[in-house]
């Protein structure tokens, strides 16, 4: 009943016999005390201006902490982006992808490009050429030899260190190794580019330079070159080319002893038979051969 009365009491709703009533307790008495000695405290000083510093401050460390928590989203900006220039790199590397065959040693393989024209690529050889852009750009970059049979559309290059070869539909062979730029063509026509001079080749017809100088060559009486029916021919051609070329045809170390590998050699040898093929390049050449189990020596008749 008493906590009722101090209830009522300081909201002001005792009757006059209940304020009465309450007024006899200890506990009112008490109560007035408190009361009365309350009047003498007074409110502690409000700087307002203190104020408003402190709240200020409290808004720059909540922002502090704001940028701590949003640093992970940066990182994962970082990553995106790096995300997106790794992206981009990627397609540009994927547009400009080539294609690259290589033969080794004593090896050939045969080529559908994605006209469906096709390339037989001799042994020691390197082609590469766009997949992404073939359709706009029908250009073959070539180390070696090979032999092309064009199907006919937008103008087919062939682009080697020594000249570049054009047609549009055509059959050709091209080599550029050892000091060697020769290209035949065997059907159509093709348009050959050395030293900024075009010289034009229809069938039967056959360009030829040696270390940086052009050499006249009789017209092929073949239908195709002789590598492709496995027999390496040459006209007029250093003999350093000719056992190089034995060389790439049968994987074989090849010496010479007291020999001028520079003298021309007119002749052929077989890509089969390495008997042969050392006799058809001994008998002509005027020279003798060793041959003791993958290495081969040439050496002339007088030092023996």
């Amino acid at each position: 009943m008493q906590e009722n009365y101090l209830a009522k009491w300081l909201n002001g709703e005792l009757s006059e016999a209940e304020l009465s009533e309450f007024k006899k307790t200890d506990e009112y008495a008490s109560y007035q005390k408190i009361i009365e000695a309350s009047t003498f405290l007074e409110a502690p000083k409000f700087d307002t201006e203190k104020a408003l510093i402190d709240i200020k401050v409290k808004q720059q460390n909540n922002n502090s902490v704001k940028v701590v928590k949003l640093s992970p989203i940066k990182k994962l900006m970082r990553v995106a982006a790096a995300i997106a220039i790794l992206i981009t790199g990627t397609y540009f590397y994927m547009n400009s992808l080539n294609e690259t065959i290589t033969t080794l040693y004593a090896e050939r393989t045969e080529i559908t490009l994605p006209d469906n024209s096709e390339v037989v690529l001799n042994a020691d050889s390197k082609v590469s050429y766009s997949i992404k852009n073939w359709d706009t750009k029908r250009n073959i970059d070539l180390d070696g030899e090979a032999y092309f049979k064009v199907a006919k559309g937008k103008r087919f290059t062939v682009a080697t260190d020594a000249g570049t070869v054009s047609v549009l539909g055509t059959q050709f062979n091209v080599t550029q190794r050892d000091g060697i730029f020769k290209v035949t063509c065997f059907e159509g026509l093709v348009s050959v580019l050395f030293n900024n001079k075009e010289t034009k080749l229809p069938a039967g017809t056959s360009f030829l330079v040696v270390n940086g100088q052009i050499k006249d060559i009789k017209a092929p009486n073949t239908s195709e070159p002789s590598w492709i029916n496995n027999e390496s021919s040459f006209k007029s051609i250093p003999l350093s080319y000719v056992l190089n070329e034995l060389k790439r045809q049968y994987n074989i170390t090849v010496e010479t002893k007291n020999i001028n590998t520079d003298k021309l050699f007119t002749g052929s040898f077989s890509n089969t038979n390495i008997d042969l093929a050392l006799k058809s390049i001994s008998v002509p050449a005027q020279i003798k051969f060793k041959l003791e189990g993958n290495k081969v020596l040439f050496y002339a008749e007088k030092t023996h």
